[in-house]
């Protein structure tokens, strides 16, 4: 396997994104790692996809959005809109990656999961998406940005106020839906939103007792299982 590190330009700023690449010198599909609110591509869950989605074949991306880990700007001034943009550049940047074969998965975490399944409605293209404790909405949050929501700042509320991005996308198809069952950030219950409101082919799968970052290895492994078995299956 083949670790590289990259810095894509966007809007005016830089993202930081390092390619995991299989051992195989010909062109790989590839999977986008979109990390959640708060965290990085640093973060364990992406390390752990990157050194094990090679293994089967696939490359792997994980990247920093916009005011996240190495990449410029700010957390707080960012919105779901900017992480789709910075998720579209990102992949336009892959396109033309001489070791990648052009066809890509996204898998996202949390509010990257939720920007990840945006980005798939407006391609149109039917790529394959896995979602990890995603949100089906925002409807209803308000108040204080920085009291109610760490993470969030002025920018998130407003673009929210628009009904923009306030919930999901209706008609993705190939979503498959990792939900924790004991899951206090995200309950349950959005994750069978997100199945109803995906197309066929579609897939649910509930994790007993798995909390909202998969804390528990077991669970960190079977997600990550259900979600290579996934991409395999819409990336030969």
């Amino acid at each position: 396997m083949t670790e590289e590190r990259h810095t894509v330009p966007e809007a005016g700023g830089s993202l930081a994104l390092v390619l995991h690449l299989p051992a195989d010198r010909g062109p790989a599909p590839c999977v986008v790692a979109c990390h959640g609110l708060l965290a990085s591509k640093d973060s364990d869950k992406y390390l752990l996809l990157g050194a094990e989605f090679p293994r089967a074949g696939l490359a792997l991306a994980r990247f920093d959005f916009r005011g996240c880990g190495e990449s410029t700007g700010v957390e707080a001034e960012t919105t779901v809109g900017t992480r789709v943009d910075n998720a579209r550049a990102v992949l336009k940047w892959l396109g033309a990656h001489p070791r990648l074969s052009g066809r890509f998965g996204l898998l996202g975490s949390s509010l990257g999961g939720f920007a990840a399944l945006h980005v798939a409605a407006e391609r149109g293209d039917g790529l394959p998406v896995v979602t990890w404790n995603a949100p089906a909405t925002f409807e209803g949050m308000a108040g204080p940005p920085a009291t109610t929501a760490p993470g969030f700042g002025p920018a998130f509320f407003a673009e929210l106020s628009t009904g923009r991005y306030a919930a999901a996308p209706t008609g993705v198809s190939r979503h498959l839906v990792i939900q924790g069952e004991a899951d206090d950030v995200v309950p349950v219950a959005h994750g069978r939103a997100l199945h109803a409101r995906a197309a066929e082919p579609r897939a649910l799968v509930i994790i007993p007792g798995a909390d909202h970052r998969l804390t528990d290895m077991a669970h960190r492994r079977e997600a990550l299982a259900r979600s290579l078995e996934w991409c395999l299956r819409f990336l030969p």
